[in-house]
């Protein structure tokens, strides 16, 4: 695929400088640590192994480019949020621990777009928050159930705030809106300047990237390519949505898509209707999840799931585009802002995220084999990844002074997903329950009893 290819992947892609390769391993090196993944967890945890011990060699091996996959296509997201709750984390590593992992995810928000704005990464960060609204009374009944959730752990008004109607439109004239929430832990970012300039980053400081170097094989103390072999004390596996096209990984994660669209650049005087002056990403609180931002500059890049689960965990630039889920967003984001009748979308792509069978990210390394992975961040991997990379450095380094080894995530792993056909059904089931619940809240206004006895039955 030449430079120009990476043209058209994304928004994100088509509003940066063209992507010119780096050099392909073309020999055997040795290094003390070898990360497979040039996304965000390869790229941070390279980063905070360097900058905690300059004389550590590191070598990143990407199969494209970085930000080929999710960290580049990404909704632009940098926020706190966890696949997992508050009270499955507890029941890990108990109540504690839970609420000091949720801080330091309040605290790495504001931490990436301190380094990114050290290392000079002009990424479009601001940090507005995100407003999850209510537009039908089953999803304000939930907004206020999550709330009332996080006062019971600690948190806060200035960590999670119920709005009303009206204070809900000051922020977005959002259509129909009958209250919401507002954290302040979440900006919107360019995804694509963020992992471009954490590469260029690493770099600087000693980090080797290979990209277009594909990993046919990785185990411990090597990994091996077409034509060189890396072999380093400590391996990483940062590959999230893509993890099961490593040999051996089929099962070990479910690549789900997720699409997005952008409009053209709206004018002033529709942005004085939408709002959203802050950036604030945006959502409402139907089970199928959307989300949305208002980009640096001035187009809404909007997302969501939907698109189906294929067979065999099968991942291909074919199914980044599908015309009915496109659409379908379009037509929501007309529903969310009506003021948008009429306007050019100018942008529809999409890319898979890593879904773990329990729906609860892991960060691991075990010190015998040197193997590492972190990952599984089902669409919440921005912010989430940097805690990740900087939790990995600790462990791989054994210098852990603020704990994080002992956190809910880390040390565990999900148990593989069901072999096909079992995984196929499963997954597209519950997106159809999903689709299916959201649609019947609209038309009774009162919670699906299917979509709560999933969320139940998965521990949420």
């Amino acid at each position: 695929m030449p430079p120009s290819g990476y043209r058209g992947l994304s928004l994100w892609h088509d509003t940066i400088d063209d992507i010119e390769p780096r050099p392909s391993l073309d020999t055997d090196i040795d290094v003390d640590v070898a990360v497979v993944g040039a996304g965000y967890t390869g790229l941070w945890t390279a980063y905070h192994l360097v900058a905690a011990d300059p004389t550590i060699r590191v070598a990143v091996i990407e199969k494209e480019v970085a930000g080929f996959g999710a960290s580049g296509r990404n909704g632009g997201w940098c926020s706190a949020l966890f696949p997992a709750s508050l009270k499955r984390m507890a029941a890990e590593r108990g109540r504690e621990a839970a609420v000091r992992m949720q801080h330091l995810l309040h605290d790495t928000v504001a931490d990436v777009g301190r380094i990114a704005d050290a290392e000079g990464i002009d990424c479009h960060f601001d940090q507005g928050g995100y407003l999850s609204v209510a537009r039908n009374p089953a999803q304000l009944e939930r907004v206020r159930e999550e709330v009332a959730d996080h006062r019971e752990w600690g948190f806060g008004e200035d960590d999670h705030r119920l709005l009303d109607a009206r204070e809900v439109t000051a922020i977005a004239g959002v259509n129909d809106a009958l209250g919401g929430s507002f954290t302040p832990h979440c900006a919107a970012i360019h995804p694509a300047r963020l992992v471009r300039g954490l590469a260029d980053a690493v770099e600087r400081r000693g980090v080797v990237v290979h990209e277009r170097t594909t990993a046919v094989d990785v185990r411990s103390r090597r990994v091996v390519t077409p034509h060189g072999t890396v072999r380093a004390e400590h391996v990483v596996l940062a590959t999230e949505g893509y993890t099961p096209t490593v040999a051996g990984r089929r099962r070990a994660i479910a690549p789900i898509y997720s699409l997005m669209t952008a409009t053209e650049p709206l004018p002033d005087d529709t942005w004085a209707q939408i709002g959203l002056d802050k950036r604030t990403t945006f959502a409402d609180n139907r089970h199928l999840t959307i989300y949305g931002q208002r980009t640096r500059d001035g187009r809404i890049a909007f997302g969501g799931r939907g698109a189906p689960y294929h067979y065999a965990s099968k991942v291909s630039p074919l199914y980044d585009r599908d015309e009915r889920v496109h659409a379908a967003l379009r037509r929501i984001l007309l529903e969310l802002f009506p003021v948008l009748d009429g306007v050019t979308f100018t942008h529809a792509w999409g890319g898979n995220l890593g879904v773990p069978r329990d729906w609860f990210p892991s960060v691991r390394h075990d010190r015998h084999t040197g193997l590492a992975f972190a990952g599984g961040y089902v669409g919440d991997g921005v912010a989430t990844s940097a805690l990740a990379g900087r939790t990995l450095a600790a462990m791989i380094r054994g210098d852990d002074p603020e704990g994080l080894a002992t956190l809910p995530w880390a040390g565990r792993t999900s148990r593989d997903w069901e072999p096909e056909p079992l995984r196929w059904l499963g997954v597209n089931a519950v997106t159809a329950l999903m689709t299916s619940a959201d649609w019947s809240e609209r038309r009774t206004g009162r919670p699906s009893r299917a979509a709560s006895a999933f969320w139940t039955a998965l521990g949420q």
